[in-house]
């Protein structure tokens, strides 16, 4: 048909979602009604993909244990049984319907390694032009606090941004976001659509199960993730998953007809019509959806590696620059050590840092009797009279607190870009004994974040 464009689809399903969160049954309901309809889409010519939590509940139940268990290795052990049974039933819903699928494991380490990053993109690509629905999960089994994603929101916003998703469900036990607790307002407004991330009002006091880990703030975190990549997020209800087939007609419908109309407003996004032509709908007959709430995504997404800087790595220290050194790289040049101010935590070569801005202080000549800090926006209470403060400090006292702009992959060490900070790169072998590099990030190992108005906008790290 003309117009139509295939879609890529991840559907992420909570514990307490797919498991009753008392007996660790498994909801037969829902993952049967979760089957028929990503059969349904698939089957329509879109590309689907479940991220699916559970292992742990599900290995609670097989092992007739009542609550989860607080040691690590015994949590870890339950997930090792569970996925088993978990995989099993997956496997067995979708054969019914003669759909193959395909167990993904991940742990954030499977990522922060850009080979093995791109390894599970090329994984992904390969089994959704085979025609298999690839089931994610993370591999609780191996992951520990240091590598682990934190919760499966965030492991399915990431699993959007690696296989440029057009739409990413978070399915929960609310319909959509509220300015209030509807539990406890019954005057509570529903938000249906969210353009700004950074302006939203909602209540987001609900938390996640004794199941599970996640809660709505982490499903506000995994939407500005997967807008920041260009990706569509809904957050609707999980116990009524035949909704989404629902509100990915409404969308799509809204977005042709504004595009067909003169006087619409242009659509930031490209996707196309579903699998069947709603050209001639107007606004007024497309049929209001069920409850949800629908974050747009950043009309200039951050995609592959930029997103991988950013979001893939867990950052191993910081490294202070200066204003100056901030303007060359949103020139696109690299960082050189003379943009450096300072350096904190300890990291090697080729570790992810985050970046922050300072503005260079200039000091006094420093005297044990000298009580007043240096510079009129610090903290006099917190300098100590007889011991003069690091830059480091000193920045982290300034008001307003300095940002977060970026993440980089560094050529050298914290050790040695301290010994190199401020000076010009032909004096770095003088200081080292050697150069690897003038630079001390290259620009491509450089990703900035967006400030702005935008869903997908990444708010930047406050420091205090």
């Amino acid at each position: 048909m003309k117009g139509h464009r295939n879609l890529t689809i991840v559907i992420k399903l909570g514990s307490s979602s797919i498991v009753d969160e008392k007996t660790h049954e498994p909801i037969l309901s829902i993952l049967s009604v979760i089957v028929e309809t990503a059969v349904k889409l698939h089957n329509d010519g879109h590309r689907v993909i479940i991220v699916s939590s559970g292992a742990i509940a599900v290995g609670l139940r097989r092992m007739d244990t009542e609550k989860r268990p607080k040691r690590l290795s015994r949590i870890q052990a339950l997930a090792a049984v569970g996925q088993c049974r978990l995989m099993s039933l997956w496997d067995s819903l979708f054969a019914h319907l003669q759909q193959p699928v395909a167990q993904i494991l991940l742990t954030r380490n499977d990522i922060a390694d850009r080979t093995q990053y791109l390894n599970a993109q090329n994984t992904f690509t390969e089994l959704l032009n085979m025609g298999v629905i690839p089931i994610v999960n993370e591999n609780d089994t191996l992951a520990v606090t240091e590598i682990k994603f934190g919760d499966n929101d965030t492991l399915s916003a990431i699993t959007a941004a690696m296989v440029q998703a057009d739409y990413l469900f978070l399915m929960t036990d609310v319909d959509c976001l509220y300015d209030k607790n509807p539990r406890s307002n019954p005057d509570a407004q529903a938000i249906e659509v969210v353009e700004d991330i950074s302006s939203l009002a909602a209540d987001v006091s609900t938390t996640g199960s004794s199941l599970g880990t996640g809660g709505m703030s982490t499903k506000i975190v995994a939407a500005r993730l997967a807008t920041s990549a260009g990706v569509t997020t809904i957050i609707t209800r999980s116990s009524k998953p035949g909704q989404i087939v629902n509100i990915l007609n409404y969308v799509q419908a809204l977005k042709q007809t504004s595009s067909n109309s003169p006087s619409g407003p242009p659509t930031p996004s490209t996707d196309d019509s579903l699998s069947y032509s709603i050209s001639s709908l107007s606004l007024n007959s497309i049929t209001k959806p069920p409850l949800h709430t629908r974050f747009l995504p950043d009309p200039n997404p951050i995609r592959d590696r930029s997103f991988w800087l950013l979001h893939g790595l867990a950052p191993h220290g910081t490294i202070y620059i200066d204003e100056g050194a901030h303007r060359a790289l949103l020139d696109k040049a690299g960082l050189l050590p003379a943009g450096v101010v300072d350096v904190l935590g300890n990291f090697a070569q080729q570790e992810a840092v985050r970046l922050v801005v300072v503005k260079r202080l200039r000091r006094r000549p420093f005297s044990g009797l000298q009580t007043r800090p240096l510079g009129p926006f610090l903290n006099d209470s917190t300098t100590d009279e007889n011991e003069e403060p690091n830059d480091t400090e000193l920045f982290e006292r300034l008001k307003p607190p300095p940002v977060e702009i970026g993440r980089a992959l560094v050529n050298y060490s914290s050790a040695e870009v301290s010994r190199i900070k401020g000076v010009r790169s032909t004096e770095i072998e003088g200081l080292l004994g050697y150069a690897d590099s003038e630079y001390v990030a290259l620009r491509e190992n450089i990703s900035l974040m967006k400030t702005g108005k935008g869903s997908g906008n990444v708010t930047p790290t406050k420091f205090s």
